[in-house]
């Protein structure tokens, strides 16, 4: 990965923290799943108020910080990644919101005494309405289906959405727990990344008060939002990409390939990442798209030549190769929209 050669604190702490937990233990937890103390040592490392203000407890790191911060998390231990991860959307929700809750979750949240999760994939469904949201009694009442959410037992509060019958999206804060109008189904299996304890969660009236709203807005706007978030590339693909890069290169068989990859790599994560720090986040649909689905042939080549070097061994379930491949073949549907699946589907028509 391209590094600067004077790396802010938080990236320093992050390789520090990758290298003396999260790799080490990384395939224990593939296989066992999450165990608190990871998450512990998360929070205790200011890595969740990156991109948080100051004023708040938070770094206010610039965004390529927080990029360099994820791809390592990434590439480290991909489960603890998408947990931590989830947390960085409600503190930037939180830090733009005028409403009554900025004040009450913002500082526990830039410092890592709590822990977000987020419940609101399922709005990008619409007009399919998973969650149902309705104004009763001072606050919103939540009805329907969340199908995923992830960090169950590990976070504190959830960022949980609805939409309303005039196609507005509430957005409001909410207890990680079990509660009246709440509740999780068991944990749910899956081909990568079981360990971040991810659960659907069946509402039937779960009541919220109005102070724990931070966003309504249009269906149509959040829409035009999430463009620039669904088609830029994301960081734990360049993450985990390096890191199978790091296997290769440590056999002198693929030093070659390894080197090759790399430097693809490197120039689609500089374009891609240039065009995330566009000032018109809107723009340039078409390349970032491309940018995206070209990491995502890196990254598939890069876990396939993993795999390959490790020959059958590659089988074992304690397989740091598998285990990245898997990680690999989750990123390419993790925060899918239907925008971003016709552009990998046509991509791939090519081939």
């Amino acid at each position: 990965m391209t590094t600067s050669p004077h790396p802010h604190p938080l990236v320093g702490r992050a390789r520090q923290l990758a290298h003396d937990l999260l790799v080490p233990q990384a395939e224990r937890v593939d296989q066992e799943g999450l165990p608190v103390g990871h998450v512990q040592e998360v929070r205790r490392s200011g890595l969740l108020g990156v991109s948080a203000p100051e004023a708040y407890g938070g770094a206010g790191a610039p965004a390529a910080v927080a990029r360099e911060v994820q791809e390592i998390l990434a590439g480290a231990c991909c489960s603890t990644w998408f947990v931590q991860t989830q947390h960085h959307t409600p503190v930037r929700l939180l830090a733009k919101s005028e409403l009554p809750v900025r004040e009450r979750l913002l500082r526990p949240l830039a410092t890592g005494e709590l822990l977000s999760g987020i419940a609101y994939a399922h709005v990008r469904a619409f007009p399919r309405v998973p969650v149902r949201a309705t104004a009763v009694r001072g606050g919103w009442r939540f009805d329907g289906t969340v199908p995923w959410y992830t960090g169950w037992g590990l976070n504190d509060v959830m960022l949980l959405a609805g939409v309303t019958d005039s196609a507005e999206l509430v957005f409001a804060f909410a207890d990680t727990r079990e509660q009246p109008g709440l509740h999780p189904s068991p944990p749910i299996r899956l081909a990568a990344l079981t360990a971040a304890r991810t659960v659907s969660l069946e509402l039937d009236g779960l009541w919220l008060p109005e102070e724990s709203v931070v966003l309504r807005t249009p269906q149509e706007k959040f829409a035009l939002v999430d463009v620039a978030r669904s088609t830029n590339t994301s960081p734990a693909v360049f993450g985990i990409a390096y890191a199978a890069l790091d296997l290769l290169e440590s056999d002198s068989d693929a030093r070659k390939t390894a080197l090759s990859l790399r430097s693809r790599l490197d120039e689609v994560r500089e374009r891609a990442y240039a065009l995330a720090d566009h000032p018109a986040p809107q723009e340039h649909v078409d390349e970032r798209l491309a940018l995206k689905t070209r990491a995502y042939d890196l990254l598939r080549a890069a876990t396939t030549a993993a795999i390959v070097v490790g020959g059958g061994r590659s089988m074992s379930l304690d397989s740091r190769a598998q285990r990245l491949a898997r990680e690999g073949m989750f990123l390419l549907v993790q925060g899918q929209t239907a925008e971003v699946r016709r552009a990998h589907l046509d991509a791939l028509a090519s081939v």
